[in-house]
């Protein structure tokens, strides 16, 4: 079937300029030549119904015709900082982003021509993110030093800020987020007396919930609101001395000389950057014993487009985590066959992360008055409604992976059960 323009107006809305009308029609053009679901658009009374009839359907309604050329010039990351500052708003938004990501031809055709203009200097910012000692320590900082407060808002009583795995579809987000962590203690046969080291503490779930099964961990962040935290809840809990808490570069570990049972690092290989894989798996590889298991939890791009991926910055790398980068499989494994490690068990949970978001998300939703208060203002807010949705949509049409890898040592036997995998 071929896309059609469908209740197109004959004449532009009268308060578009040219550049804005002829925008609109290059930009509507493309839309009506999406296949991946339907999107109508309303502007000043009239409709257009743009794309084919798929299960997903999509209103966008735009306030302010400058939205055209946000796209047209700035493609995916011109439609977001566009929605930020309230040019457009849309029905479902998860669905809308789900059905371009749908269309790979239509979606690349808006990134190219006059989109192209601002990558030369797009990738310079990212280039001036990179994860150095100090780079990674002002990176993190720019994100998770939002405030404790902030994240609470939405996250789990845990504070897991990864995905959680659902046992049932009737678990709550508490439940799934204390389910992941059972999960990645019974991937790695965690037991009473094992020294583990944690590379990326969060809030501290993970060290937590390892000292209550007897294990003695070490774990370092360079957050200082989340290291504030985290020694305040091991505290609290009576277990701080069964957790050792550092702040330091995770690439400062080796030095400490110490070797551990385990090793764990739930999503905080996204802040580590390409150029720094070949070191992150060395340093896993350094302070693992040789017998030893570790878990590596990662967001990961497809091996189809980590080259364009990696040649393009996109809205979550601008906005929301700066430096970050997302590894892909093939770039994981490079890095791991550069050292003593071996994959030994790897399970792909994206399904578990599209709901995650959504249940996050209605949090966000639920705060926003809350988040008003604190400080963050309409455009913050709506750029961190645009990420949850366009993660989700990015799980739910594998344009992006969560990958859990369990990575052994080279005197690790094998054999270890793997407990059963449950559903989304």
């Amino acid at each position: 079937m071929t896309p059609t323009l469908m209740d197109a107006p004959d004449a532009a809305p009268a308060r578009a300029n040219l550049p804005e009308r002829l925008a609109r029609e290059g930009v509507c053009e493309r839309l009506a030549a999406v296949r991946g679901g339907t999107v109508q658009v309303r502007e000043d009374g009239r409709t257009r119904r743009l794309g084919t009839p798929t299960d997903l359907t999509a209103e966008i309604v735009v306030h302010d015709p400058r939205f055209w050329v946000e796209v047209a010039t700035g493609g995916a990351l011109g439609a977001a900082e566009s929605y930020a500052r309230g040019e457009w708003d849309t029905d479902d938004l998860t669905a809308l982003i789900r059905i371009l990501a749908r269309d790979r031809e239509v979606l690349a055709g808006l990134e190219r021509g006059l989109a192209r203009l601002r990558t030369p200097a797009l990738r310079a910012l990212h280039a001036l993110q990179g994860n150095s000692r100090r780079g990674s320590r002002r990176n993190i900082a720019a994100h998770y030093d939002l405030g404790n407060d902030f994240f609470a808002r939405f996250l789990d009583r845990t504070r897991m800020y990864s995905c959680a795995l659902w046992p049932h579809p009737e678990a709550t987000l508490d439940e799934a987020a204390a389910h992941k962590l059972d999960v990645i203690a019974d991937k790695l046969a965690l037991r009473e007396g094992h020294t583990v080291l944690e590379i990326g503490t969060g809030w501290g779930g993970f060290a937590l919930h390892a000292a209550r099964r007897g294990a003695h961990v070490t774990t370092t962040t360079i957050s200082r609101e989340q290291a504030r935290f985290a020694r305040e809840a091991f505290a609290a809990e009576g277990l701080a001395d069964r957790i050792t808490l550092l702040e330091c570069d995770y690439r400062d570990l080796p030095a400490r000389g110490q070797r551990f049972d385990r090793v764990v690092s739930i999503e905080m290989i996204e802040a580590v950057g390409y150029d720094h894989l070949d070191e992150y798996f060395r340093v896993i590889g350094d302070t693992l014993a040789p017998d030893g298991l570790a878990l590596v939890q990662a967001i990961t791009i497809p091996d189809r487009d980590e080259d364009v991926y990696r040649r393009n910055v996109d809205f979550i790398q601008k906005h929301i985590f700066p430096g970050s980068a997302l590894p892909s499989l093939r770039a994981m494994s490079r890095s791991i066959a550069g050292t003593s490690l071996r994959i030994d068990d790897l399970e792909d949970l994206a399904p578990h992360y599209a709901r995650t978001l959504r249940e996050w998300a209605t949090r966000f939703d639920a705060a926003e008055a809350d988040f008003a208060t604190m400080g963050f203002d309409e455009t913050f807010r709506r750029l961190w409604r645009w990420y949850f949705h366009y993660c989700e949509a990015g799980f739910l049409e594998r344009t992006i992976g969560l990958l859990q890898l369990v990575l052994a040592g080279p005197r690790a036997g094998a054999g270890v059960i793997r407990p059963a995998r449950g559903d989304a």
